[in-house]
């Protein structure tokens, strides 16, 4: 289970935002080199993969937004209890549509430049993949370290990836057109780009709609986590365990904790308290919880038990 988590305002992207600038700055610049070349050679595969890193300044746009939204705590009376860290998760969802709708255009177009191939000038094409490649590259060592902590850097670091391969897919096609002559290479490109984007925008999806659906994290074993609560001195029993994710690196709890017959004085709850939150956040990185101390018997008279 991680530890390094940022539960600061914004979350764990607040951290990663100079990197987030910064591969949004080399995306647009080698996007507008592709974007070019593609309109002057013709090139599909090119245009696609302009496409992709379009795409991906949309994302990286989105991700820099959401961090300064979430830093933005809620104002007293507001009923964002929690301000405004699941923005985060909302853009990495509007990114992840993005993506689905880009992968249709390219796969549709590319279908058709099939049945009537273009021809095109693979020289420039080849070129401008070389640099897109570099660029990508340089983007993944900068994204690799934040891109364990947070879904938006996350999201940026699987898009840099699938431009990487993209790059190398036009690479590829231009080589084919220099040394065959078959055009149809290009909308083959495309295909591979459109397969590449793909399953990463389900994958970003599938995460988004988890943390929308308030599923437990991934990295959380409740049945480890019920394990260390009903270990701790004071405890006896312990029901409606709810785990969740506000936004990336902000685990949260909530539970009712029966305490033992012993329990009789405040001081010695508060004891049993702070046990608790210490087990929590050091065995599963859970900084905000609430729990309800409970005398034995009092679950018979709740009429909703939920674990």
């Amino acid at each position: 289970m991680g530890h390094g988590h940022d539960h600061t305002a914004g979350g764990a992207g607040v951290r990663h935002r100079r990197k987030l600038v910064l591969v949004l700055v080399l995306t647009v610049a080698v996007l507008v080199v592709q974007a070019v070349v593609a309109i002057i050679t013709g090139s599909l595969a090119l245009l696609a993969d302009a496409g992709h890193m379009l795409s991906d300044s949309f994302g990286l746009v989105m991700a820099l937004a959401a961090i300064a939204v979430a830093q933005r705590g809620a104002p007293a009376g507001s009923p964002r209890t929690f301000g405004y860290h699941r923005t985060e998760i909302l853009a990495a969802g509007a990114n992840g549509l993005l993506l689905v709708g880009l992968c249709a255009w390219i796969v549709v177009s590319a279908v058709r430049r099939l049945g009537d191939p273009v021809e095109l000038e693979a020289w420039p094409v080849l070129a401008a993949g070389a640099v897109g490649l570099v660029v990508n590259v340089i983007g993944l060592l900068v994204l690799r370290s934040g891109a364990g902590e947070s879904l938006n850097v996350r999201g940026a670091y699987l898009e840099v990836m699938g431009d990487a391969l993209g790059s190398i897919a036009v690479l590829v096609s231009a080589v084919v057109i220099l040394a065959t002559g078959w055009y149809r290479a290009d909308a083959v490109a495309s295909l591979a780009i459109a397969v590449l984007i793909l399953p990463r925008a389900a994958s970003l999806l599938r995460d988004v709609g988890a943390v929308l659906m308030e599923s437990s994290p991934q990295d959380v074993d409740l049945a480890e986590l019920r394990r260390h609560i009903l270990q701790t001195p004071g405890v006896a029993d312990v029901h409606d365990l709810h785990v969740w994710t506000i936004t990336s690196g902000m685990p949260v709890m909530s539970a009712h904790v029966v305490v033992e017959d012993s329990i009789e004085q405040m001081g010695q709850a508060h004891a049993v308290l702070d046990g608790l939150r210490a087990c929590l956040a050091e065995h599963f990185d859970v900084a905000h919880s609430t729990l309800q101390i409970e005398p034995r018997g009092h679950a018979d008279s709740e009429p909703h038990l939920h674990a």
